[in-house]
């Protein structure tokens, strides 16, 4: 009995034990559950933390990126155009798979024509020419170091009195008619152009007189051949005359070719061009022979009048055709013989070029009139002759030249031509021993073995006649190496 009663007193203290002993529990469990809540928040924190610098890097990267990108697009802007051909060049070779080469250094790192307008491009080229030649002449020889021995000047060829039949032969060797040239083209934001262009070679007159010999140094002096500004359609400057048509010239050897029949003048002038037409005012000069001064050249007054040209040139596929005329006052004055003569001097000349396919075209020239003769053959002859007088009496002329070029192929091409000029003067004034007319033929060969290196080889045969009759041949092997860049 007292058994009984002890168990349910007992049950019930157990009881009353169990709630104790889970509030315990609970109030053991907490700081340990906040202790624990308390470090994975930290940990949370640690890796947005980790995450927000890592962000923050990779803006700065960025950012940087941003700074490098735009510092190459302004290094490219300022750049010379032909220095992106390299990293394009890389670009591209990356892009196929391939590894990109090692970037180099630029030889030039600032402007070229810093003083120059914005955007304007820069060029340069030329030539280095090698010549050589072979000459024999049947009625005297050419002097050495004139001209005549540099390449085929007609007025040079010797004509003897009486045809004394003396000649010589000389060979000659020389690297003076090498050539440069500078140019320098802007177009405007407004759409206008301009252009600068200079262009010397060492020619430097065709005489070693004042800068060396042939003894030792073989020295020539720098030779301007053309100083220009263009803008839109005018120029002004020195050039080719607009009475001649360069494009029309054959391709030769010798640095002229077919002399006696050429317009070949470079001088100052103020031309305007609009599409096929161009108009020009040039430098005057007179060129006249003393009365009864035979072959005797004399400059004379300029006189108060440009001479003046006009020129059209029709252009196609099939090649192109020009006609140009020329007007000009010749000018004499005589102070203490109180002389004092002008007379108008005026000329037409046709030029062309005509393809015959793609391997041959037809090149010519004829030129004809009066009072011109400077504009002719390296004044072969004068534009007038003065009389007893004083007063100034036109030489007439006609000339002119037709060739075939060839082409056999990239590597080889011919050239076949022939020249002539025909003058009319009273021998009355000028006498007998002066040029009556001059011909040449040229053939030659044109190898190209390695791109822009050329060797060629031409045959001349030329002859000057006089009035009175005497005739001189000059034949000549004319070589060059010539390499262009």
């Amino acid at each position: 009995m007292s058994a009984i009663i002890a168990s349910p007193t007992r049950t019930a203290a157990t009881v009353r034990r169990r709630p104790l002993a889970a509030a315990l529990l609970v109030a053991l469990a907490l700081p340990g559950m906040a202790f624990a809540q308390t470090a994975k928040e930290k940990e949370l924190e640690a890796r947005v933390a980790q995450l927000e610098a890592m962000v923050k890097q990779l803006v700065s990267q960025q950012q940087q990126q941003q700074s490098q990108i735009s510092e190459v697009k302004t290094a490219q802007a300022a750049a010379p155009a032909t220095a992106a051909a390299p990293a394009a060049a890389v670009t591209a070779g990356a892009a196929a798979g391939t590894p990109a080469a090692p970037a180099k250094a630029t030889i030039q790192t600032a402007p070229i024509m810093a003083t120059a307008n914005p955007g304007t491009r820069f060029t340069y080229g030329g030539f280095i020419k090698l010549d050589a030649s072979l000459t024999k002449t049947n009625d005297g020889d050419i002097p050495d170091g004139t001209v005549g021995r540099l390449f085929y000047v007609p007025k040079s060829i010797p004509v003897g009195g009486g045809n004394t039949k003396e000649g010589g032969a000389d060979t000659d060797m020389g690297a003076n008619f090498s050539r440069f040239w500078f140019g320098a083209d802007t177009d405007l934001d407004s759409g206008d152009k301009l252009k600068a262009y200079l262009e010397f070679d060492l020619f430097g007159g065709g005489s070693t007189a004042f800068t060396g010999n042939e003894i030792a140094t073989n020295t020539y002096a720098l030779t301007l051949r053309q100083a220009y500004v263009q803008w839109n359609n005018w120029l002004a400057g020195q050039t080719w005359t607009n009475f001649q048509d360069t494009a029309a010239l054959p391709d030769t050897v010798d640095f002229l070719g077919p002399t006696e029949g050429t317009v070949f003048v470079r001088q100052a002038q103020l031309r305007y061009t609009n599409g096929p037409w161009s108009f020009s005012m040039e430098n005057p000069e007179t060129v006249y022979t003393p009365f009864n001064g035979n072959m005797a050249q004399v400059q004379g007054d300029d006189g108060e009048m440009p001479d003046f040209t006009g020129r059209y040139t029709f252009k196609g596929d099939w090649g192109h055709f020009g006609v140009a005329a020329l007007v000009r006052q010749l000018a004499y004055q005589n102070g203490p013989a109180n002389q004092d003569s002008d007379e108008m001097g005026y000329g037409l000349s046709v030029s062309g070029k005509f393809n015959l396919g793609k391997n041959d075209d037809i090149r010519y020239m004829v030129t004809g009139g009066s009072g011109i003769s400077r504009y002719l053959g390296l004044a072969l002859n004068n534009d007038a002759v003065l009389d007893s007088t004083g007063n100034l009496d036109n030489i007439d002329m006609i000339a002119g030249f037709v060739g075939w070029r060839h082409v056999f192929s990239p590597k080889l091409r011919t050239n076949i031509f022939y020249s002539r000029a025909d003058y009319d003067q009273d021998t009355a004034l000028t006498g007998l021993l002066i040029t009556k007319a001059a011909q040449s033929g040229h053939v030659n060969v044109i190898y190209t073995p390695l791109p822009k290196l050329d060797l060629g080889a031409e045959l001349i045969w030329g002859q000057r006649e006089l009035e009175n009759g005497d005739r001189g041949d000059l034949n000549r092997l004319q070589t060059h190496v010539k390499y262009n860049f």
